[in-house]
């Protein structure tokens, strides 16, 4: 190759590498968010619509004027540290997460802005010194009430006038949520006068061996907590509850548009909606230590009629009535 040809060669080379770079310039010109999410991206589109949402309402836009940067654990939480840690190496300007991507985010770094959104006291799990001043980098959406767990027992137990045993599924490996749902479910139980049975499940193969303990001990209502796993299992969850014909009652609206019977829990994406609005108030120069904690305020009820009337259940006309929605 001649010299004017190899120099030729050189720089069009030279102009090639270079492409990449401009456009990952002109992308880095744009503030960038980490969103940490420990179950997969089918499952964390509701989450993704508020998150997006909320960015929109304090003017940032994904792609025009924001960029957000996808780290997914498939439901495999000791990969969280690494997809933690990695965001933080990529200079993000804030993670956002759940669940056990919180403590990975957390323990990743202290300075990177955290914003979380939690269904437990988030002073009792340690992630903040109190839900009015936060004091570190860490700040977010509390969407469990303590009445929660209670109230859910007592839709159970309208529903099922008989109840006596209710089973409750909970994740004690990747939940933070769940130590939260123990005592708070022991206490209500108690004070409604039924017995409650925790089940531990951390994959899917430990849901479908909880449902096998169900063929020798029938319990008359099967209460799921809130945990992602299960959520991206609501299908899983669902067909087993219809397949033991047990009443069910979940934590979010996802699993009754999936077919389960009901649910009473927090409006999640509004609670991602809030997250998103304090995402973008840190991205305009909001320190975390000084936003408190916020409180998800939309609770709602769904009912699916159709999983109802499979069951044999009349839904009482007093349940129908406080439903947000009830699918035919």
């Amino acid at each position: 190759m001649s010299g004017m040809r190899r120099r030729e060669f050189i720089t069009l080379l030279g102009g090639a590498a270079a492409w990449p770079l401009a456009v990952r310039a002109q992308q880095s010109a744009f503030p960038v968010i980490g969103f940490l999410d420990p179950t997969s991206s089918e499952t964390s589109q509701p989450r993704l619509r508020g998150l997006r949402q909320g960015l929109k309402d304090t003017g940032y836009v994904e792609g025009e004027n924001v960029t957000i940067v996808y780290r997914f654990a498939e439901n495999q939480p000791d990969r969280l540290p690494d997809l933690a840690a990695d965001l933080v190496r990529q200079r993000v300007a804030v993670i956002t997460t759940l669940a056990g991507g919180t403590l990975a985010a957390k323990a990743a770094t202290t300075t990177t802005p955290i914003v979380f959104t939690t269904a437990e006291d988030p002073v009792r799990a340690g992630l903040v010194a109190s839900l009015a001043r936060p004091g570190g980098n860490l700040t977010g959406i509390n969407f469990f009430s303590g009445e929660l767990a209670a109230k859910r027992l007592g839709i159970v137990r309208e529903l099922v006038p008989s109840v006596s045993r209710v089973a409750v599924l909970i994740n004690q490996t990747t939940g933070t949520n769940s130590e939260t749902t123990l005592t708070d479910l022991q206490s209500a139980a108690r004070a409604a006068g039924l017995r409650v049975q925790f089940l531990n499940a951390g994959t899917s193969r430990d849901i479908s061996l909880a449902f096998e303990g169900f063929v020798r001990e029938r319990p008359d209502a099967f209460f799921v907590d809130i945990d992602p796993l299960f959520t991206s299992r609501r299908i899983q969850l669902v067909n087993l509850a219809s397949r033991h014909a047990i009443p069910a009652i979940y934590p979010s609206r996802l699993f009754t548009e999936a077919g389960g019977l009901i649910s009473y829990g927090s409006d999640l994406v509004d609670a991602w909606r809030q997250a998103g609005v304090y995402a973008g108030r840190i991205l305009k120069g909001a320190k975390p230590a000084d936003l408190p904690v916020a409180q998800s305020t939309k609770f709602e009820l769904v009912i699916n009629a159709e999983t109802a009337r499979m069951l044999g259940l009349a839904v009482p006309p007093g349940l129908l009535a406080i439903a947000d929605e009830v699918i035919e």
